[in-house]
């Protein structure tokens, strides 16, 4: 066993050697220089797990642990071997995480008083405690550095591996299934924060709170409360730091319940449903055991009553979702394509509309949950706690879902494209003809910007009012009158469109204006004058899409704009010093590359990588986040209850109906998220900010 562990140690230290002699000669990326702190909070986690097992086995000399501490280094010597060795990286990856979680667990719950003193269980204590402080470190330095590449997963293998482990082992050492529960509730919750659903960070802090002070009293054990909390922070950290940091939408997000089937999806009612249940008769044991029974049996009645009939329109309503879906899916299927067109039929299905009134009543599911957890609380219980403990995330679930698409669905957009191909212009701002031997050249990228626009409005169902090409320069005049007719468009039923999409490549003077023909030029506060006459009593919002040299003071120019929802999407050529080592970027190179990120959802493009000779940013108008579509009235509830529900339904829903109308509440509610996300995006812009229409504006 020492030869094993010497020879072990040994290559470890090789490999670090060989790193650190390719890091001297320049031959380490960042990516690898910011992998190598995971791999120090992985062996500092090591050190710990092995170091805290054989204290364990010196102080009680129990054979048990003994076999348990052989066996997990046979496992971790499997998984070594399959990934040096055979090269099947993927297999020793997912024992390593299965030994981390079946370890963590040996750690947590073989613990006594006995050992708490010992020098080298407070050594294991504190190479936690580092390997928690590193592996944190690790994980925000990964996506401060671009190095995280963001997937449509509800949980990645290793999580699942290391939850699976640690739920195992509970449940063989302390035989309570209550374990196994409060880790699948665990599992809930990292769903929730990975798709930052609107309740998550609450649920987030009512299970830490709740299983701090209440769950493992109820259970009358002692555990090592820094093996919880290492366990608790691996798992929770990748998921927390995604809520702000991922820059998927909603539907690439949600991906992998939406690509579900129809029958898949209504089938993952049965245990959602035995879940609900389950809850609802563990709190009923309260009633068997009560000192003032005049006064809680009829509260549980009533409020047991509240919770059955909230519930029946929270199935009703998930059921009525799964039947949508399904009929978006089917549409999506006749038209070829998938994911990419989902959102745009689920917005012509009517879903946001649905989503928005579903919202309403899920959060009348959540709140009769709440009061009954805590009219028949159980603080001894420790099944009754878990149980609460998964059903509040799972609902939470169902309201982000909810929420997240009646923002994000629905907005009719129309688009207008205007493309000046004069790379050259006089000192006085007039364009100039180019020679003839660049004409072809010129026409020939003109046309792939104009594709490129096309492909863009096709691919985000936008509308197009028209794309104008003129090579000898368009007058102020003309371009007003066109803009004009643009910005006050309106859709076939009546409504103004909700965005307006301008598109723009030509040339500019150093300030951002336009360089139009006859020397006239089109400045930003022009465009806003315009906009604000035209769009007077209304929301929409007007988005600039600009490829030309001098984007960059527009951009700067919007963030100080108060009053109206404008943002610019500018671009920056880099000045290329050696022109025979790189060429020179054009006009068109950032079109091509910002509208392939755009309409492909496997495109490498990596706008946070500043070395490129295109480099993007954006502004947007300081009351940009306060941007909302119409939200459905009374008259709307109503209609929607008569569609979908019983009539034994309509307290319920009359209930939801007077709660949106509490206009003070709301509103103070609104007015505080609406301040945090405009201090979020005006102080903190993310590097890809999601328009809701299906595109993004990215900054590098």
């Amino acid at each position: 066993m020492c030869s094993y562990i010497r020879y072990g140690v040994s290559h470890c230290l090789r490999e670090v050697m060989v790193r650190l002699r390719d890091g001297v000669n320049g031959e380490v990326s960042t990516r690898s220089s910011v992998r190598w702190l995971g791999c120090c909070s992985g062996l500092s986690l090591l050190v710990a797990l092995c170091l805290g097992l054989y204290v364990r086995w010196e102080r009680t000399a129990e054979s048990t642990i003994l076999v348990f501490f052989v066996l997990s280094l046979f496992v971790l010597g499997i998984g070594s071997v399959l990934y040096y060795y055979f090269r099947v990286e993927k297999v020793g990856l997912c024992l390593l995480h299965l030994w981390f979680g079946f370890m963590l667990a040996l750690l947590c719950f073989l613990n006594s008083a006995a050992i708490e003193s010992d020098v080298k269980e407070q050594a294991a204590n504190y190479l936690l405690l580092a390997s928690i402080a590193v592996r944190t470190l690790w994980a925000l330095l990964e996506r401060l550095c671009g190095c995280t590449r963001y997937r449509p997963v509800f949980l990645t293998s290793a999580e699942v591996l290391e939850l699976a482990g640690f739920a195992g082992t509970a449940l063989l050492i302390q035989g309570s299934f209550s374990m196994v529960v409060l880790v699948g509730a665990l599992a809930t919750l990292m769903v929730a924060l990975r798709m930052k659903a609107l309740l998550a960070l609450p649920n987030l802090v009512c299970f830490a709170v709740v299983t701090a002070v209440l769950f493992f009293n109820s259970l009358n054990i002692s555990t090592n409360p820094f093996a919880l909390a290492c366990f608790f922070s691996r798992l929770i950290c990748d998921p927390l730091l995604d809520v702000y940091f991922t820059g998927l939408s909603v539907t690439e997000r949600w991906q992998p319940f939406l690509l579900w089937r129809g029958l898949l999806r209504k089938l993952s009612l049965v245990p959602l449903l035995l879940v609900e249940v389950t809850f609802f008769i563990l709190a009923t044991l309260k009633l068997t055991d009560l000192d003032q029974w005049y006064v809680m049996i009829p509260a549980s009645v009533v409020f047991g009553l509240f919770w059955m009939i909230s519930h029946t329109v929270f199935v009703i309503t998930v059921w009525g979702f799964h039947t949508k879906l399904s009929d978006c899916q089917r549409v999506c299927m006749t038209q070829g394509s998938w994911i990419s067109s989902l959102d745009k039929v689920m917005a012509s299905k009517g879903m946001r509309h649905f989503c928005l009134i579903s919202e309403r009543l899920m959060l009348l599911t959540l709140i009769s949950t709440t009061i009954l957890a805590a009219l028949l609380w159980q603080p001894s219980s420790s099944i009754f706690v878990s149980v609460f403990l998964l059903v509040l995330p799972l609902e939470s679930l169902f309201h982000g879902l909810f929420h997240e698409l009646g923002n994000c669905l629905g907005g009719t957009c129309v688009g207008y494209a205007v493309v000046i191909p004069t790379n050259y212009c006089s000192p006085d701002g007039q364009p100039l003809l180019l020679p003839p031997d660049q004409v072809q050249e010129l026409n020939s990228r003109s046309t792939g910007i104009l594709n490129n626009v096309q492909r863009f409005f096709s691919h985000h169902v936008i509308e197009t009012f028209g794309c104008d090409y003129s090579t000898s320069g368009v007058t102020l005049e003309a371009l007003q009158a066109k803009l004009k007719a643009f910005l006050e468009l309106q859709t076939w039923d009546g409504p103004r469109h909700d965005t307006y999409v301008v598109f723009y490549s030509g040339h500019t003077h150093r300030s951002g204006e336009w360089a139009l023909a006859g020397g006239d030029t089109l400045r930003l506060d022009q465009v806003l004058e315009w906009w604000r006459e035209k769009n007077a009593g209304f929301c929409s919002r007007l988005i600039l899409v600009l490829d030309c040299e001098n984007s960059l003071p527009w951009v700067n120019e919007i963030r100080k704009v108060e009053g109206l929802y404008v943002a610019v999407q500018g671009a920056e050529l880099a000045r290329v010093t050696d022109v025979e080592v790189q060429d020179a970027p054009q006009l068109g190179d950032f079109t091509a590359q910002w509208v392939e990120y755009n309409c492909n959802v496997n495109s490498d493009i990596q706008w946070s990588m500043r070395d490129g000779a295109v480099a993007a940013a954006y502004g947007i108008s300081k009351h940009w986040s306060d941007y909302m579509l119409h939200l459905p009235t009374g008259s709307d509830v109503t209609k929607h209850w008569r569609m979908y529900f019983p009539r034994v339904t309509y307290p319920v829903v009359q209930l939801a109906l007077w709660c949106g109308g509490l206009n003070p509440l709301w509103d103070a509610c609104t007015a505080c998220l609406r301040c945090l996300r405009r201090v979020k995006l005006n102080w903190f812009p993310p590097a890809i900010l999601d328009t809701g229409q299906g595109f993004k504006l990215v900054k590098s």
